[in-house]
């Protein structure tokens, strides 16, 4: 997120560390040469994983008030949620390799992460309370709802980077601290400390990732077996639902939570790890690597993310899930199309223009300047400008 390594790209050159975008959302770049310069762009292969998983997440959602009355529907939501936030944050790990506790990249987490939580942890609430009619509703930061505890979780994994960076393996230490947290109800609520470290495992896997491991899933053979194996998992889920609670998808309790055994936390920690991981490789096998009209919106995803919750809520809050024809199999698949099609519109140039103020504000009043800055700043001032065309220099 923070000036990635290289990420994997269609050029054969070897692209410099990407710096990230303000909003804390992973700036994947890649470069190439050209008359002896460096010209850098965003790689293409992760902004359209990013939109891909971006248009799950809002289909995923639009689904929960529809799954109860069909049983292939909440098979396919099975399916999905086992690898969509899982393939997003493994990209969010895989840049935030070179994140450190230096004073811009601070500043960033804080703007990008930390103030777009507190600013949509408040206006949830009130918006449930002035627009759902729920009075009861308070404004609580330690216990992000809906959609905010992403951000939440995203301001801790990358706070902890440089300490995963130390461990010497630290895949297993994640899974390890994952699979504790499933068996330990008193972990609570607050900061949805639950799903901060059972999805860890995913960031850490980012963390440790490298390019060619991205190269290796999108290879054609990887393509052609991901199409049995995503078959398979259809029929899994389909097979699955009057058998299994949907809640162990969302990471959120423990075992003893969902009227488990304890020891069933660690297994199913590791069982989910493990098919997540399958189904998130044959995701990345299907995203386009080339530019596409999709491209230029991966920038923008966190944007839909989280604003594509008030048009959900809003159309909830409305009554218009209610009626009986959206229940059938072609008010499902309009629901799932209208879905994809607000957040992609939210993911947009115009909307991320409206919403940069909160989204990505500067806040250069907020913050000191440190040393190193200001005398950065300093020589860029003292160094003499080229001459402009017409003018005589001396």
């Amino acid at each position: 997120m923070f000036r990635a390594d290289p990420s994997p790209g269609q050029n054969s050159t070897s692209p410099p560390p990407a710096p990230s975008s303000a909003s804390g959302v992973p700036s994947p770049r890649a470069s190439a040469e050209s008359g002896g310069s460096q010209v850098k762009r965003r790689d293409a292969f992760f902004d359209n994983a990013k939109y891909l998983a971006i248009l799950l997440v809002a289909m995923g959602h639009s689904w929960e008030p529809l799954k109860g009355d069909s049983r292939v529907l909440e098979g396919l939501y099975m399916v999905v949620y086992a690898f969509h936030m899982p393939a997003f944050i493994i990209i969010s790990g895989f840049f935030s390799r070179s994140f450190d506790t230096r004073p811009d990249r601070l500043r960033r987490l804080i703007t990008g992460v930390v103030v777009p939580y507190i600013v949509f942890e408040t206006a949830y609430p009130l918006y449930q309370r002035y627009v759902g009619g729920d009075a009861d509703q308070q404004i609580s930061l330690l216990s992000p709802g809906y959609l905010t505890w992403f951000l939440c979780a995203l301001f801790v994994w990358r706070l902890t980077t440089p300490l995963w960076k130390q461990v010497r393996w630290p895949l297993p230490v994640a899974l390890g601290v994952a699979m504790l947290a499933s068996l330990s109800p008193s972990i609570g609520n607050d900061l949805d400390l639950q799903r901060v470290l059972q999805f860890l495992p995913f960031f850490v896997l980012g963390l440790v990732m490298k390019p060619e491991h991205f190269q290796l899933v999108r290879r054609r053979s990887v393509r052609i077996a991901s199409v049995p194996v995503v078959a398979m998992a259809l029929c899994v889920g389909w097979w699955a639902v009057p058998r299994m609670n949907s809640d162990w998808f969302y990471h959120r309790d423990a075992a003893q939570s969902l009227a488990a055994p304890w020891w069933v936390g660690p297994v199913m920690t590791l069982a989910l790890f493990g098919c997540s991981l399958v189904l998130t490789a044959c995701f990345f096998a299907w995203v386009p690597g080339r530019r596409t009209w999709f491209t230029a919106l991966g920038a923008g995803t966190l944007y839909g993310y989280l604003l594509h919750g008030f048009v959900l809520k809003g159309a909830d809050y409305q009554g218009w899930f209610d009626h009986a024809w959206l229940h059938g199999p072609l008010g499902e698949i309009l629901v799932a199309v209208l879905a994809a099609s607000v957040v992609t519109l939210l993911c947009t140039g115009p909307v991320r223009r409206v919403f940069r103020c909160v989204m990505e504000p500067e806040m250069k009043w907020a913050f000191r300047q440190d040393a190193g800055e200001q005398a950065r700043e300093r020589r860029e001032a003292q160094r003499p400008q080229p001459a402009k065309a017409g003018s005589v220099s001396a």
